[in-house]
């Protein structure tokens, strides 16, 4: 009589303990379920925008970034003009791109590299790595790059120049982005993927006639751009290795630079060495090339360039 009394109470007990942890281990699940549903919206929010301030003019005013809005990302190959263009729309009150950030062209790579490799493309897939995961990470690293390695403004703007290798990629990530593609003799990956990206979202610059007609091509980039001009001088990079050049004023002098630099038998067989040159809009047997007229700012620039030049040769000698 005894054991089976102990026997019913331990069994009551069982009962009792299952259905106490049945209901404790609901509502966890419940309780965590509902902390998930709260705390999604403010991470989504957090990935989609970035809010700055800083100590510029625009300090008292607060911008959100997502990967919607209207970024601006330079490119071309070496001594194209991208530092030239990159300071002369640095010096715009409302456009801020800075100096290269030597990881975005790294990352985009990495991720080129990951596109091209089957087997690397079925191994990510297979662990839940898909295209839609690795793009939102993409926007997000990419995004916090441009925005936190500089001051705020309400157009943000990169230059490095080998990113645009990936034009199409960032072209589809960012849906509202423009390209400035920066070209002098000699480029040809990046010009056709501003092709299939099409001119109303990829512009292309001549450095040359940037040079020759600096104002005039500064009106076109921003009507490009849909911002409204405004007066501005250059801005200079403290570390850019490519700023010695914008120090002084836009001028004529590095157009010719390459001249007689090249042998004759080369120059002879350009237009097969770089069939480029002609798709471009070059003349590839004109050496020294015709650019056209600059106009006479830069020409009184080019003249105290030179005369500078040559006073401080003087000074030297002396």
């Amino acid at each position: 009589m005894v054991g089976k009394l102990k026997q019913n109470l331990l069994l009551a007990c069982l009962v009792i303990s299952s259905v106490t942890v049945f209901y404790l281990g609901q509502h966890a699940m419940e309780c965590h379920h509902r902390i998930e549903e709260r705390s999604q919206p403010a991470r989504m929010e957090s990935v989609r925008s970035t809010v700055r301030t800083g100590s510029n003019v625009n300090a008292n005013k607060t911008f959100a970034y997502n990967k919607d809005m209207p970024l601006i990302f330079i490119g071309g190959v070496p001594r194209s003009g991208t530092t030239l263009m990159r300071a002369m729309l640095d010096a715009h009150p409302d456009i801020r791109c800075g100096e290269e950030t030597r990881v975005i062209p790294r990352i985009l790579a990495v991720k080129q590299m990951w596109a091209r490799s089957s087997k690397e493309k079925i191994r990510l897939d297979e662990a839940g790595v898909t295209d839609e995961v690795l793009d939102s990470a993409m926007q997000a690293f990419l995004l916090e790059i441009i925005v936190k390695h500089g001051e705020p403004a309400p157009y943000l703007c990169n230059k490095d120049p080998f990113a645009l290798k990936s034009l199409t990629y960032l072209a589809r990530i960012f849906p509202n982005a423009k390209f400035l593609l920066m070209w002098n003799r000699a480029i040809e990956t990046m010009y056709n993927q501003c092709m299939e990206v099409g001119f109303e979202r990829c512009m292309l610059v001549h450095y040359e006639q940037l040079v020759l007609h600096p104002e005039r091509w500064m009106r076109t980039l921003l009507k490009f751009l849909q911002m409204i001009g405004k007066a501005g001088g250059v801005s200079l990079s403290k570390v850019e290795r490519s700023t010695d050049q914008v120090i002084k004023p836009v001028n004529v002098e590095a157009l010719s630079k390459w001249v007689g630099k090249i042998p004759a038998d080369v120059l002879q067989d350009m237009p097969v060495i770089a069939p480029m040159l002609a798709k471009l809009g070059y003349d590839p047997y004109a050496n020294p090339p015709n650019y056209g007229k600059p106009d006479q700012k830069v020409v009184e620039n080019t003249r105290r360039v030179r005369y500078l030049c040559a006073f401080n040769l003087f000074t030297e000698w002396m």
